[in-house]
């Protein structure tokens, strides 16, 4: 194979240039221009560019030309602020969507017992089920084989083992694979779980429930499947289906009738009033509390100037916060451990040292052997056995289970954020003033529940009585409490996939596609009032200017205790700089304490406004000091009821992703050529968007590793032409055959065997101790040692075969096969190079630029889904199965819609 194979692969240009717009050519104008839809990420400028006065309004990419910023990546789930109360629930802007309840609920059976078939489509999208399962009796389904008839197969029905198709955990943050249907005539039957696992953890599998027999045939199937065959005994059998039947009848009945229960077509029913109350009843279990503090073994203590001191449980468990993080980056920073050795002594002056140390100096104190002690439990937990890991987490599920769903008016929802955050150190985000602060464990008395009238008031998994019961129908929390690190209320809501959060989700993308009807109304007033005699009126327009061109966010007073992030209208005098004839260079802390760095072409009257506005204040002022954000929004919402600079933010994501869509996306183009233009198409919008991050510490090693898998690849690839040519030497003059693999010395042949024998011979070791633990665990003789080392021995014995081929152009296959299967076997591997080449490619683009906060809550999620159905693409290669969940709504949008 020739040289080029290491060449990057790129998709198609499209219409965007480097910066994600038309270049602009000498008059102003915006000309199209080549671009690849896969730049790095390293060379994609994060800088936007600009519409002109001549140019069309609609918005596009503004690429960011950023220098590098401090982005800090300290923050933790448990700081991320939860949302404070819900606004008031609008009349519903719902699209109907039939037959959208396929996506996400699950159909109870009919009368006669068979299921009702969603009609699926391409991609087929299935939603998790698993809520259903926690609205009945644990009990095991058994499905019925039958002939082709219907009936029962006179063949008796073997014990069944679940398949290993559907065992893989689902991660949250990752696409979920597509998993392949199984042949015709190969599918194995099998049983329902009843473990009541968590809906994340679960892989998305289709159920197809089976056809009902008559009840005596149904019971002869169910026994003969059951774990223990049991010896077949005439009378007694009969006797105990009889016995069993009526009951068993009547809890498929129940379990039937609350399935049907379970499915309710929010976003096809109408919304009745004002939309004040959100709910009429409302039942939960409160939250769950985390459990006390354990103190430490005797032996592992905090040390003082060298010296072990005896701290009390109280003051024990503060140090430890700090111990865990000791090899982090919180324990380098100056501000982090300034604030929390204040807070320690706070904790310190109210629990001694029981043997009177006067601990004053953080630099004399060691928290070393606290730090290998909670290492050394670390690894004891991940040398646990599978067995152990079950049951550890099955007791935590049994203690999470009652608050994990409430019932809300008669329907089973799932609970959000249902845990309390433990106590711990602040974190915060970026140069937050406060990290490092102690978070003080939130008792029952610090909480307030909401929750209907008249229902049981739940009580506390700790001691204690709630601070407050209320019963609210016009907020959707189920309760709430305020942390005393920067005085903010924490919430626990419903579940993203809840209907509540799904009609807010869903309200939220529909007024942001409703603005396309006002936009041009918008833009007219701000252009025009750009040169207003009035200077509020000018400041104003030259905000929404920002806002609109740039997607800044509309900025809110801070206090002083808070990190220094700004927004449009609290940009101050040294946040801007001039760049004549009409540049602004933009440098500030945003969200998040993210630095914004743009370098901007603007309009000639932006640019002599800020002039303006700059020469009338100086550093440290603010530049719009006649405007607030309050006055942005009441302007907008006179254009548009509701409209506010979020919305115009949700809405310039959304139709810039839309047009990079459009633009980019190869027809003709593999599904990884597709799945690169999607994930540059949102790119852009992280981009417009700022939403940036520190590149992962891991990302190199990942890399790395992707490359050694690429190289495997090739050696696979060498290897069948090698046979090739053993079979038959006038395959080596063919020109596709004839050149060796790139960056495929004899040396790197030589390490990849290498490596490759070190995998083979840990996969044995590992194979052989999880063999041994299933045996030990059913009671058999676990195998002997001599075993593995027969194993090893193979392994070593392969590896010696493939270390006498090198050099000699030639490889002996371990079956044979004809020389067309082994041609197809390399343009295979042709296709899976080209298309890894482009995984990588599209790893080390988006390595500092965070793509899951614009697909979570800018990207209307009726893009993404119209989108893979009219390019054929799994939609689990780009939703996890927690954005399923959340989005159900849009899962049936038709292949052609547009936002």
């Amino acid at each position: 194979m020739s040289s080029d194979d290491d060449r990057p692969i790129r998709p198609g240009p499209s219409s965007m240039n480097g910066n994600g717009r038309a270049a602009p050519n000498g008059n102003g104008r915006h000309e199209n221009a080549s671009s690849s839809l896969s730049e790095d990420d390293g060379d994609i400028p994060l800088s936007q560019s600009v519409r002109t006065k001549s140019e069309p309004l609609t918005p596009d990419v503004r690429a960011l030309k950023r220098k590098k910023a401090a982005v800090y990546s300290s923050s933790s789930e448990d700081d991320t602020p939860l949302k404070s109360s819900p606004a008031k629930q609008a009349k519903s802007a719902a699209v109907p969507m039939p037959g959208a309840v396929q996506a996400t609920a699950v159909h109870a059976p009919n009368g006669k017992g068979a299921a009702r078939k969603a009609k699926s489509t391409k991609p087929a999208i299935q939603s998790s089920d698993d809520d259903s399962d926690d609205d009945v009796p644990v009990a095991k389904k058994k499905r019925v084989t039958t002939n082709g008839k219907g009936r029962p197969a006179k063949k008796r029905v073997k014990k069944e083992e679940s398949d290993d198709e559907f065992d893989i955990e689902s991660e949250d943050d990752k696409p979920i694979a597509v998993k392949k249907p199984a042949a015709k005539g190969k599918r194995k039957l099998k049983e329902e779980s009843d473990a009541d696992d968590d809906e994340d953890d679960k892989p998305i599998k289709k159920k197809t429930p089976a056809k009902r027999t008559p009840v005596k045939k149904v019971k002869k199937e169910e026994a003969s499947s059951s774990e223990t065959p049991q010896p077949k005994k005439r009378g007694t059998k009969v006797k105990k289906e009889m016995d069993s039947g009526e009951d068993k009848k009547s809890k498929k009945k129940k379990k039937e009738e609350e399935e049907e229960e379970e499915v309710y077509k929010w976003w096809e029913a109408q919304q009745g009033g004002d939309g004040s109350e959100k709910w009429q009843t409302l039942e939960h279990n409160g939250v769950y509390f985390p459990p006390p503090y354990e103190a430490l073994p005797r032996n592992i203590k905090l040390r003082y100037n060298g010296k072990p001191v005896d701290l009390p449980p109280a003051a024990e468990e503060v140090a430890g916060f700090y111990a865990a993080l000791l090899e982090m980056d919180h324990a380098k920073d100056a501000t982090f451990n300034k604030n929390f050795f204040e807070d320690f002594l706070q904790v310190l002056k109210k629990n001694p040292p029981r043997d009177g140390t006067k601990i004053t100096k953080f630099e004399l104190c060691d928290f070393r052997p606290m730090y290998e002690h909670f290492e050394a439990v670390k690894a004891q937990k991940k040398s646990m056995t599978t067995a152990e890991k079950k049951d550890a987490k099955a007791i935590k599920d049994a203690l999470e289970a009652p608050y994990t769903h409430c019932v809300l008016d008669g329907r089973k929802e799932k609970v959000g954020n249902f845990r309390v955050e433990p106590p711990g150190l602040f974190r915060g985000r970026g140069e937050h003033p406060k990290k490092g602060r102690l978070k003080l464990r939130v008792r029952p008395e610090d909480v307030t529940i909401n929750i209907g009238e008249g229902v049981p008031i739940p009580k506390p998994n700790v001691p204690g009585t709630w601070k407050a019961v209320v019963h609210d129908k016009t907020v959707t929390w189920l309760a709430n409490w305020v942390e005393n690190v920067n005085g903010n209320y924490k919430y626990v809501f419903l579940a993203a996939g809840s209907s509540l959060k799904g009609q807010s989700d869903m309200q939220k993308f529909e007024k942001a596609r409703e603005l396309k009807k006002h936009v041009a109304t918008v833009r007219q007033w701000y252009n025009d009032a750009l040169k207003e005699k009035v200077m509020k009126e000018r400041q104003l327009a030259t905000c929404l200017y920002f806002i609109d061109v740039l997607a800044l966010r509309a900025g809110n007073e801070k206090g002083e205790d808070e990190a220094d992030t700004v927004g449009c209208c609290s940009l101050r005098y040294e946040h801007i700089t001039l760049e004549p004839p009409n540049f602004l260079v933009f440098d500030f802390l945003g969200k998040d304490s993210i630095r914004y760095y743009n370098r901007v072409q603007v309009d000639e009257r932006v640019f002599r406004n800020i002039k303006i506005f700059k020469d009338q204040t100086s550093e440290g002022d603010p530049l719009f000091d006649r405007v607030e954000t309050s006055d942005v929004n009441k302007k907008l919402s006179s254009f548009m009821k509701g409209l506010t600079a979020k919305v115009f933010r949700t809405y310039n994501a959304s139709i810039t992703f839309q047009q990079q869509l459009d633009q980019g996306t190869p027809e003709k183009g593999t599904v990884q050529e597709k799945l690169n233009a999607y994930n540059h198409a949102n790119r852009m919008v992280a981009i417009l968007c700022n939403h940036q991050r520190a590149a992962p510490k891991t990302h190199e090693q990942s890399m790395q590793k992707m490359k050694e898998k690429l190289r495997g690849f090739k050696y696979e690839r060498m290897k069948l032409r090698h046979a090739l040519f053993a079979i038959d030497s006038k395959f080596k003059k063919k020109k596709l055959y004839a050149e060796d693999e790139s960056d495929l010395d004899d040396d790197a042949v030589a390490e990849h065997e290498e490596q490759w024998k070190a995998r083979e011979i840990e996969k044995a070791e590992k194979k052989f101790l999880k063999d041994n633990e299933k045996l030990v665990e059913q009671g058999e003789k676990p195998q002997p040692e001599s075993a593995l080392k027969e194993k090893i021995k193979e392994v070593e014995t392969e590896f010696k075969r493939l270390k006498k081929e090198r050099g000699t152009n030639k490889h002996e296959l371990k079956r044979e096969k004809p020389t067309d299967k082994i041609e197809e076997a390399i343009q295979k591997l042709d296709e899976k190079i080209k298309a890894f080449k482009l995984q990588m490619e599209d790893r080390e683009a988006g390595k500092e630029v965070a793509l899951g906060t614009s697909k979570i809550n800018y990207l209307d999620p009726r893009i993404t889904a119209a989108w893979c159905k009219k390019h054929d693409v799994p939609i689990e290669k780009i939703f996890s199965k927690t954005l399923l969940t959340k989005f159900p709504w849009a899962m049936e949008v038709d292949p052609d819609w547009q936002f």
